[in-house]
């Protein structure tokens, strides 16, 4: 039995707590560690003892809580409270300074400005949020919009502060950055893995966001990654129930608060995007230390030419500058689009290129029919990756390039992620070289191909074709799909060769007995892949829409349809003017669905999934959730400094009600939102009669979702 812990063992765990978190501070932040490995561990040790003997003691951001917890089943879909946005890309020099050029002319009257310039991390972007200084929750980029709850993970990174650094930290502070791998670490995990005989991680970035994504946070402790910060949001008491409204703040339990090492009290909301960066150094977060304030457009190039070459010293990956006009105010001023921050560009590096011999061109069919042309290479160094395959395209870049095999061409990398031909160096094709073109049938079924004139795009057109039926139920089965755990290509590329499977309605009438004679499959192995088919019957209407693979209808668009058509008959019936005015659908997509419904093989296919007991029609719950929110069809300005809601809060809260936020006041406005200082666009609006709303009538019109 435990007993309870004295004044003496209490005082000892808080003071054993701030010196260990002094030193994690000065190691990982200062970068001057301040106590030997040994007396570090000496004392971590002593600490594990006491909280050993005395588990009441125990709390959250203890130091000796980030070796991982035992393994997680799932994780929590979790909404952004502040959206993760994107940033635009700049892919030269003349690109940025067209970029400079669009936001100047959305603030003409600013003058000189100052630009911050950090070098942008090849890793995957974070969100933390601490409640009394604590850190309560570690969420995923996701979409942007929605990610997943990987606390757990989050906690077992060394970088990442489980205590803000800091004796008087705000109610709410939610912080932005990237996990990555360093390099030394990628380099030793891959070791290890093809020692074990394990297929190798392909890039820093994937082996990343694999470790990210581990249900057994002991596994992610393993691993090392790192984290640099770069977006602080300080916000106020009232945020914390809108943030978690089931969770109390761990700093209010029972047990001791630790204390932290003495450091000044946490400035206010900074003005700037290097006072912030100021900041979460201060409170203990790790910052890039290669930042820099640039004065002019001049200074920024300067840095950008700088770290070209640079960038290969660094012990992490880098494919670029984020530029950031350093001014808040300006900032908000600016906005966002619908993708971007105004405020910010991704200036890119030219992508790595490197010469290697074509040994053969293959032919690939995808799920829609589309044939690629694909170069198999003699496999070379790219990227930081070993690259042995590269798009060629299309037919009429396959005959651009003139493309022979045996030929030495020079590879790179797309948007550093796949990998294509650019060009052919001709002057060292061998003699006699057989010319690569496209095939007038099929690779996989023999059927004749087309390509229609409006299209790039060479497709088979055979619906039974093994390739468009092995595709069709690999994204039927996809996560954000129908999500059949279990279902990966290896088991469908068996199923449809076999000829067990040719439609995705075949899936529901798989036993286990018929499972059984495939390759390395077991008993229990057939029963849980039974069961997985079987629960993506319940998957909601919009899953479905998506998982058909309706050309150009992904998940957004899946769900927007799901919305105004809430059955399957609905939109099955709907014509393409009824399709297209819905919001955010064009021409193309309404054109897509209409003709997806019209083919009787599709219409054959939607009888049988309603006769398997798939979801074709929304449920009352999901139709609450699809519903038209209060400020559906809406516009929105904000303008001025609101009391307790940054504008991009504001934002959110006027999207997730349906409503849609433009950067200017015109007479499609419907409101303007105002705070305090106005401006132009308050006069602008009383001057055109448009409706002029506080924060607090905002937050009324858009519902409880926002209290």
């Amino acid at each position: 039995m435990n007993q309870a812990a004295d004044e003496t063992t209490i005082a000892r765990v808080q003071t054993l707590r701030a010196q260990l978190q002094a030193a994690s501070y000065a190691y990982y932040v200062l970068d001057a560690p301040d106590l030997p490995d040994e007396v570090y561990d000496r004392l971590y040790r002593e600490l594990q003892d006491l909280e050993a003997a005395h588990p009441d003691l125990v709390t959250p951001d203890s130091p000796t809580q980030r070796v991982g917890e035992k393994p997680a089943t799932q994780f929590t879909s979790v909404r952004h409270n502040i959206p993760l946005y994107s940033l635009e890309n700049a892919f030269d020099l003349t690109e940025f300074r067209a970029w400079e050029d669009r936001w100047r002319r959305q603030a003409p009257t600013v003058g000189k400005v100052e630009y911050v310039a950090e070098l942008k991390i090849d890793g995957n972007a974070l969100a933390l949020t601490y409640e009394n200084g604590v850190l309560v929750r570690g969420v995923t980029r996701g979409d942007g919009v929605s990610g997943e709850d990987i606390t757990p993970n989050v906690r077992t990174i060394r970088s990442i502060p489980l205590r803000l650094n800091t004796d008087t930290p705000p109610p709410v502070v939610e912080v932005r950055g990237e996990a990555f791998l360093p390099l030394d670490v990628f380099e030793q995990i891959n070791a290890e893995r093809e020692a074990r005989g394990e297929a190798l991680f392909a890039n820093p970035r994937n082996a990343a966001a694999g470790t990210l994504r581990q249900l057994d946070s002991r596994i992610v402790a393993a691993r090392r990654l790192d984290f640099f910060a770069y977006t602080v949001h300080l916000r106020d008491e009232e945020m914390k129930e809108k943030e978690h409204p089931s969770s109390s703040s761990p700093s209010s339990s029972s047990s001791p608060s630790p204390s932290t090492p003495p450091s000044p009290s946490p400035s206010p909301s900074p003005s700037s995007q290097w006072a912030a960066l100021d900041l979460l150094q201060t409170l203990g977060f790790r910052v890039n230390p290669n930042r820099q304030l640039c004065q002019s457009e001049t200074e920024v190039q300067a840095y950008f030419n700088e770290w070209d070459t640079k960038r290969a010293q660094l012990s992490y990956l880098t494919d670029g500058v984020v530029v950031k006009l350093n001014d808040f105010a300006l900032q908000q001023q600016l906005g966002f689009t619908q993708k971007f921050p105004r405020w910010a560009v991704a200036l890119k590096y030219p992508a790595e290129e490197v010469p290697t011999l074509l040994e053969a061109v293959s032919f690939q069919v995808g799920r829609t029919g589309a044939v690629t042309p694909v170069a198999e290479l003699r496999p070379v160094q790219l990227a930081g990756t070993t690259v042995a395959r590269a798009t060629l395209h299309n037919a009429d870049r396959l005959a651009e390039l003139d493309i022979h095999q045996g030929d030495t061409v020079i590879v790179r990398k797309a948007g550093e992620i796949i990998p294509e031909v650019v060009r052919v160096l001709g002057e060292l094709r061998p003699e006699h070289a057989t010319k690569a073109t496209m095939p007038t049938h099929c690779p996989q079924c023999a059927s004749a191909l087309v390509k229609p004139e409006d299209e790039a795009v060479t497709r088979c057109i055979n619906s039974s074709c093994p390739a468009i039926v092995q595709g069709a139920i690999i994204h039927w089965a996809r996560r954000d799909a129908l999500d059949i755990e279990g279902l990966g290509e290896k088991w469908v590329k068996q199923l449809v060769e076999q000829g067990l499977v040719q439609s995705v309605a075949d899936l529901y009438g798989l036993t286990v007995e018929a499972l059984l004679p495939l390759d390395r499959m077991g008993q229990k192995s057939a029963q849980n892949l039974v069961d997985a088919i079987a629960a993506s019957k319940t998957r909601p209407w919009a899953s479905v829409l998506y998982a058909l693979g309706i050309r150009h209808v992904g998940t957004v668009n899946a769900k927007t349809l799901a919305q105004h058509f809430p059955t399957v008959a609905a939109l099955a019936t709907a014509s393409p003017d009824e399709i297209e005015a819905v919001h955010t659908i064009g021409p193309e997509i309404a054109q897509a669905v209409f003709q997806w419904f019209r083919v009787p093989a599709n219409q054959t296919l939607i009888d049988r999934l309603q006769r398997a007991g798939l979801q074709l029609a929304a449920s009352p719950e999901e139709q609450a959730q699809l519903a038209p929110g209060p400020l559906a069809g809406k516009t929105f300005v904000l303008t001025g400094t609101l009391p307790t809601l940054t504008r991009p809060e504001a934002s959110a809260i006027i999207e997730a009600a349906g409503g849609k936020v433009t950067s200017s006041v015109s007479k499609a406005t419907d409101y303007l939102v105002a705070g305090e200082k106005a401006g132009s666009k308050l006069t602008k609006a009383e001057t055109l009669g448009i409706a002029i709303l506080s924060e607090a009538e905002l937050v009324a019109m858009a519902g409880p979702q926002t209290a």
